[in-house]
């Protein structure tokens, strides 16, 4: 099936008002390139210097969202143009973010990432440890810094109860924190190829669907 096909099969399940984050990590420009002639502007890479790559060689009115894990040292490739970075799972990173941003008089969205799997493996904030965080005023003390939302990634399970929980925890932690931030906190990023449809029905407002647009890879969606 063609990326334009998949893509529009995708975007027909999404309800109005749930943004679709394209997932293009290890394919190729040219692949991007058919998602972005088809109309797809939104795209998650989870490398630095492949994201920064693509920013290069494809259009400047992309929006790139950073989803993998992403070490102190790296945020300085990407913090020039990155729309968000959605994997923000330790205050020592979010002051890197900080640094970087400054740097280049930028104000750079993020998400909180938040860990609610049942593997260990996976990255994220300990929600009662990022609770604490935020109540003690940390993130204010990072002016370009602009926290908008959660993310998360559901237990790896074909178990559908034990993935309904896990975006109902994450729903209910967005739900807690929220109140704690302004109001351009508004993003709930959950769901991937294999479980979207069920994130969309627990309140994702985001969702970061990769092998359903552009084929499998060896490894998942984050």
């Amino acid at each position: 099936m063609s990326v334009i096909r998949s893509l529009s099969e995708v975007r027909g399940t999404l309800p109005e008002g749930v943004t679709l984050v394209a997932v293009s990590k290890t394919h190729p420009v040219e692949l991007i390139r058919e998602a972005y002639d088809a109309g797809q502007r939104i795209f998650g890479e989870s490398r630095p210097q492949e994201l920064k790559a693509k920013y290069e060689a494809l259009p400047r009115d992309i929006e790139w969202h950073m989803i993998g894990h992403l070490q102190t040292n790296k945020v300085k490739y990407i913090a020039p143009f990155v729309a968000m970075i959605e994997s923000v799972d330790s205050l020592r990173l979010a002051e890197a973010i900080q640094k970087e941003a400054a740097k280049c008089g930028r104000r750079i969205d993020v998400l909180l990432e938040i860990h609610v799997a049942a593997e260990q493996t996976k990255s994220g904030w300990d929600f009662d440890e990022l609770l604490e965080c935020v109540r003690s005023g940390a993130f204010r003390q990072l002016p370009d810094v602009v926290v908008r939302g959660v993310m998360g990634i559901a237990t790896n399970t074909e178990d559908e109860a034990r993935v309904r929980a896990d975006f109902e925890r994450l729903r209910g932690c967005f739900g807690q924190l929220r109140p704690l931030f302004d109001e351009r906190f508004d993003v709930l990023s959950m769901g991937m190829s294999h479980d979207y449809r069920l994130a969309v029905a627990c309140g994702s407002t985001m969702v970061r669907v990769g092998s359903l647009i552009f084929g499998a890879r060896d490894y998942a969606d984050r």
